[in-house]
């Protein structure tokens, strides 16, 4: 598996690929369900687990990953709360992380080693990278599946799904946890400032047109695949950074859709 990386241009296709069809999956969920910020926030929890998990000499993105998955967990619980809102919650780990982050990467004198996480590097994805992004894309992409009736359940009625037996607080769990996955694979790619914008845009685009939650997965997967297969040629093409450009074709094509949408209400 591993010669199987041994060039970069298919480290960096590979998983970038698969970031964007697990951040597609799972962002008609998170928008639906009022959570399209919690990618923004476990985002800035894994910039502050990296910087950390650096200074102690620990591989970053493996010290990262129980980290992002325990604050899904605490984001959820705080949520929860009916004395905080969620949006207060994501506010306060966000913030709260970043600025750790941003701490340790002064005082140690990491900043330029930690850029990478920040801003995102396609070209700095190494083959153990690669391997971690496979593995993890393939228990997200599984669970998405397996457990697909039971999340549509419990994104469209909640109340009426904790009636009816189903075990909602596991599944938002479920949910909470395969994006704290996703989040850790796209970092690498995409820049903890910018792996939000891959999980929320394709969906925004799709539901401009579509109706249907399974239209709207299937527009949102190929929205994402081709707005990162373009946004990387356009990259190489003009040495712009990778994880921007991504972004701003997903802006291009979400303002394409919202016109489209427009003409077809006429």
């Amino acid at each position: 598996m591993f010669d199987l990386f041994s060039n970069f241009i298919t480290r960096a296709v590979t998983v970038g690929a698969l970031v964007s069809l697990c951040a597609a999956l799972l962002g008609a969920i998170l928008v639906l369900k009022r959570y399209s910020m919690i990618g923004d926030g476990l985002s800035h929890v894994g910039f502050g687990a990296i910087a950390v998990g650096a200074a102690a000499n620990l591989t970053p993105i493996y010290f990262a990953l129980p980290m992002v998955v325990i604050s899904a967990f605490v984001l959820l619980k705080m949520s929860s709360n009916s004395k905080m809102s969620g949006d207060s919650a994501i506010a306060i780990i966000s913030s709260s992380s970043l600025a750790i982050g941003i701490t340790v990467c002064s005082v140690t004198g990491m900043n330029s080693d930690l850029n990478s996480y920040l801003f995102g590097s396609i070209l700095a994805t190494s083959k153990s990278d690669a391997v971690f992004a496979i593995i993890l894309s393939v228990i997200i992409i599984g669970c998405f599946f397996l457990f697909y009736n039971k999340i549509f359940a419990v994104t469209f009625d909640e109340d009426f799904s904790k009636a009816t037996g189903v075990r909602t607080n596991a599944y938002n769990m479920l949910i909470a946890v395969l994006t704290a996955l996703t989040i850790v694979i796209g970092m690498r790619i995409m820049g903890t400032l910018l792996i939000s914008a891959l999980i929320i845009f394709p969906s925004l685009t799709s539901m401009r047109i579509f109706r249907s939650f399974r239209s709207v997965i299937i527009s949102s997967v190929v929205v994402s695949l081709f707005c990162f297969f373009t946004g990387m040629m356009i990259s190489f093409s003009f040495d712009t950074p990778t994880g921007a450009t991504v972004v701003l074709v997903n802006l291009a094509l979400f303002i394409v859709f919202w016109v489209v949408s427009k003409v077809l209400k006429r």
